[in-house]
């Protein structure tokens, strides 16, 4: 006859059979490239939903239903497998493979030894033998699975470890709850009826879980931390939980007499209950960490990971990394597993202010955070400051009245860690209380004083860094203001030839008409100069195009004929690929200098011509010369000038000019002889009227 046991595994199996079964076809539907993970995904969660299946059919003894379990296993350990190996990370833990293919081992050894039971129906004791054998096997894979689970998720990245949390909650759920099923059985050497028939319900509980997991992650895209590693500790809990099992366990079956089936099940759910409660406790873990770190270890830090999370926090490179200011704060925070934290940092006045915050939007600082003698105490000092002490009035090495009311007031202010600097204060961390309050002893003091002197030189490279970078603004501006000057210097020039000019040609109206040209010229000039500051550039050039050169030569010498004495011997009709303006602007630099350096009724000489696939203008002049010396290692470095009140750039800004338009700039000059600047710029290319007659009688 059925009993209330028997329905609740029917239904219970029945329907973790078809939330199962429906799942995967939900998920085989909705996964259109699937990959290894996806594949595995699917298949396990099948395989788990024949297992339910072949348990509400067959019951939870029969040969199927442990086969089914054995599949059921082996689909969750694969998916797993798959998980890891499909994760970003250079090294993969080679423990962690160890582990995987020792208990792929023992699932063909249980289904081995599963297939063998029903032989021996007829031995009492071979049957014996393999139902224990086939119990063992089931508490080993349990066990090592669940380390698997907890390695999996100790080793993700804690940027992607959300994206199966859910997952592996479920998976270590199952395997929990069938270490606990297996344990009893062996305890009590009978099956446990109860907890067979509560599996059902609990698988049905998982399928939502798992359908609420695929939504949240559907890539799931795995990435493992960089100190990826097998954690053995694991191992160990889970064998120190088994071990306290089986004594409690014993021992309930010795001194409970008739309710010892009642005792053993009751401290089964309660240890169960308590490990779901404690185990994802983040204040929990932080207790238990401080205990083991007092207890079994001879010192409180691993140094070595220390030091590389904490450079690779400060260092992490990418655009989506946080700010530096904040990396600075979690650095520090992830040491002494403090919750939040502030960074103050000194302003232009030497002032300590905020700076950044670390989950701490709540905390009130004030516009002075500090006082002349607190910055004193700690540069003289680098004294960490922890408040309970304080507070207490315990604190002999500090000055009490150096630290300003609002830190000391505000009990969630654990410690003040002074950042110096060669005895400057680069800055000061403020501390928020950890989950586990506890005193620094020597260790911790150490830890954060070598942390503090090297974020404080992280902080003094970063304000450096900041210094240069403005320095080198003011730097970029002043040289683009002396290029402005230096074009200011040649207008002021020509103004001043035109008023010298004046004197004589004043009644001429061709002059007139000309110096009216001239001042429009200048006033245009003078405009695109102030646009060119404006635009914070010294060549913003235009898209080059097709320029006249004979016509941009008889333009300049028509403009400054009443300013110098202009000639032109041969320009041959040539079509260039430039800049106009550019052009212009590289020309009158040419001609300023020849005419300064020219005696006053001493000719200037511009021609053009063609050299090969270029174009090259000549601007010659018979004034004072230079040395190859001086062309060689002067004349094209800015801000060098021979010229009294020079500013050494209009040879340097025409020959950047020139290489902006993939063109060049040549010198011939001799002392006491005179100069010759050519620029060569391409040549204009498929224009048939640059093709001399020469080349077509060719």
């Amino acid at each position: 006859m059925a009993t209330i046991l028997d329905y609740i595994s029917l239904f219970g199996h029945g329907i973790a059979a078809a939330l199962f079964g429906a799942l995967a076809i939900w998920q085989f539907q909705r996964t259109v490239d699937r990959n290894g993970k996806h594949l595995w995904l699917i298949i396990a969660i099948a395989l788990t939903s024949f297992w339910a299946l072949s348990i509400a059919v067959e019951g939870y003894l029969s040969p199927i239903s442990r086969f089914a379990e054995t599949l059921r296993n082996f689909g969750w350990l694969a998916f797993m497998f798959i998980l890891l190996r499909s994760g970003e990370v250079r090294v993969e833990p080679k423990m962690a493979k160890t582990v995987y293919a020792a208990l792929i081992c023992v699932l063909a050894g249980q289904m081995l030894v599963d297939s063998l039971i029903p032989t021996f129906v007829g031995n009492p004791r071979l049957e014996a033998v393999t139902l224990y054998t086939s119990l063992v096997m089931r508490m080993i894979f349990a066990a090592g699975a669940l380390v698997l689970v907890h390695n999996l998720y100790s080793i993700t990245a804690q940027e992607t470890r959300w994206g199966i949390r859910l997952p592996m909650a479920s998976l270590a759920a199952i395997w929990t709850f069938d270490l606990n099923l297996f344990t009893i059985t062996y305890l009590t050497e009978q099956p446990a009826a109860e907890l067979h028939a509560m599996r059902g319900p609990m698988m049905a509980v998982i399928a939502p879980i798992l359908a609420l997991a695929s939504i949240r992650n559907t890539e799931w895209n795995l990435k493992l931390s960089r100190s990826v590693a097998f954690r053995s500790l694991s191992l160990v809990v889970i064998g120190g939980y088994l071990l306290m099992m089986v004594v409690i366990g014993t021992a309930l079956q010795i001194i409970g007499g008739d309710y010892a089936r009642l005792a053993q099940i009751s401290f089964l759910f309660g240890a169960s209950i308590g490990a779901l409660l404690l185990l994802p406790s983040g204040r929990f873990r932080a207790w238990l960490k401080v205990k083991l770190s007092k207890n079994f270890f001879q010192h409180r830090y691993d140094y070595r990971s220390e030091w590389i999370r904490f450079t690779d926090t400060i260092g992490r490179p990418g655009a989506d990394s946080a700010p530096f200011h904040e990396r600075v704060i979690k650095a520090i925070l992830d040491i002494t597993d403090s919750p939040a934290g502030i960074l103050l940092v000194p302003d232009d006045s030497g002032q300590l202010v905020l700076e950044s915050q670390w989950n701490w939007s709540s905390v009130e600082v004030p516009a002075s955070a500090c006082t002349a003698r607190m910055t004193a105490f700690f540069e003289d000092t680098s004294h960490i400051v922890e408040f309970d002490t304080l507070r207490a009035a315990q604190n002999k090495n500090c000055d009490a009245a150096a630290i300003p009311d609002w830190m000391s007031q505000d009990e969630r202010i654990w410690v003040a860690v002074p950042l110096v600097h060669f005895d400057r204060l680069a800055g000061l961390m403020l501390l928020g209380r950890p989950r586990v309050n506890r005193k620094l002893d020597w260790e911790d003091l150490d830890m954060l004083r070598v942390v503090g002197r090297q974020v404080a030189s992280y902080l003094a490279e970063y304000h450096s860094q900041e210094s240069l970078s403005e320095v080198q603004r003011f730097d970029e501006f002043n040289r683009r203001m002396a290029f402005i000057m230096h074009d200011i210097k040649n207008l002021v020039s020509q103004f001043s030839l035109l008023a010298r000019n004046a004197k004589r040609h004043a009644d001429n109206p061709e002059f007139q008409v000309d110096m009216i040209d001239t001042l429009q010229d200048s006033a245009d000039k003078m405009n695109g100069l102030l646009e060119r500051l404006s635009q914070h550039s010294m060549a913003n050039l235009e898209e080059p195009k097709s320029v006249k050169i004979g016509e941009l030569i008889d333009s300049t010498i028509e403009k400054k004929r009443f300013l110098h004495n202009l000639e032109s011997n041969k320009v041959e009709d040539l079509t260039v690929c430039a800049d106009p303006a550019r052009v212009d602007q590289i020309l009158g630099h040419l001609i300023q200098n020849a005419i300064d350096a020219s005696a006053e009724d001493e000719p200037i000489t511009i021609n053009a011509h063609r050299r090969d696939l270029s174009v090259a203008i000549e601007v010659c002049d018979k004034g004072t010369g230079m040395s190859k010396e001086f062309i060689r290692s002067q004349l094209f470095k800015p801000f060098v000038s021979s010229k009294q009140g020079g500013f050494g750039i209009g040879a340097y800004e025409a020959r950047e000019l020139a290489r902006a338009m993939n063109g060049r700039l040549e010198v011939e000059s001799a002392e006491g002889v005179g100069s010759r600047f050519t620029l060569i710029l391409p040549l204009a290319k498929h224009l048939p009227e640059e093709i001399s007659a020469d080349e077509r009688a060719a």
